[in-house]
């Protein structure tokens, strides 16, 4: 499910947005400052965050700036929400690395289009990377192969799935439940030991590189 999260501290506003991505199918999820944002994101990151510019404490454009500067977050679409119309604001807030903006007060259904769009440009532009390294581990998913400092390195297709999932999410720490729904599939029957096991193998034939899989006590796994 596509999650969105809303960094809106004005309660009318949120509740149009939370009504408007609801009815078009996304989980939404509602924070009225950065330091809540930034908790939230420790543990689990969005598919897209909406962020309003003018907050208290902390502003969305001081907001967006430790989002682009954190290379767990850095990847996540943001679109800002402004009821600045000067094109100054705009452009800062594209300059800082927004990828796209709203100004206040906007429709329902310029919003979820605009929502739409970015997903399917950030969801094509995942596509298109076909490479994702990290160290001395090359995952290639055009090829379906993983080479470690050059070598080949024999995978079975889940233990490949699961390289290719805690490789593209580098830094975020991924729960065993949520592993076994993108890996195994939400219906997949089976208990969260298969992952552990899987984890053990994926180690043991990535040798000294396997390292870099670390074991998050009670929650599950990353890619550090």
């Amino acid at each position: 499910m596509t999650t969105i999260y809303i960094v809106e501290d004005d309660v009318n506003i949120r509740e149009i947005e939370r009504y408007a991505l609801k009815n078009s199918g996304y989980e939404v999820e509602e924070f009225e400052s950065g330091a809540e944002l930034f908790k939230r994101l420790e543990k689990n990151l969005p598919s897209m965050i909406l962020l309003d510019i003018m907050l208290p404490n902390e502003d969305g454009l001081d907001i967006l700036t430790r989002i682009r500067a954190n290379k767990a977050t850095a990847g996540v679409p943001v679109i800002m929400v402004t009821a600045k119309a000067s094109e100054l604001d705009k452009v800062k807030g594209l300059d800082l690395g927004a990828d796209d903006y709203i100004t206040k007060p906007f429709g329902v259904m310029e919003l979820v289009s605009r929502v739409k769009a970015l997903l399917r440009r950030t969801q094509k532009a995942q596509q298109e990377e076909t490479q994702v390294r990290h160290g001395e581990i090359l995952l290639d998913t055009d090829r379906h192969a993983v080479t470690v400092a050059g070598e080949p390195c024999e995978l079975t297709f889940k233990e490949f799935e699961l390289l290719k999932y805690l490789m593209i999410n580098q830094g975020i720490v991924l729960s065993r439940d949520k592993i076994m729904d993108q890996v195994w599939g939400f219906e997949y029957e089976g208990e969260s030991r298969t992952v552990d096991m899987h984890i053990k193998t994926l180690r043991q034939k990535l040798g000294a590189a396997g390292g870099c899989i670390k074991t998050v006590r009670n929650v599950g796994y990353m890619v550090e």
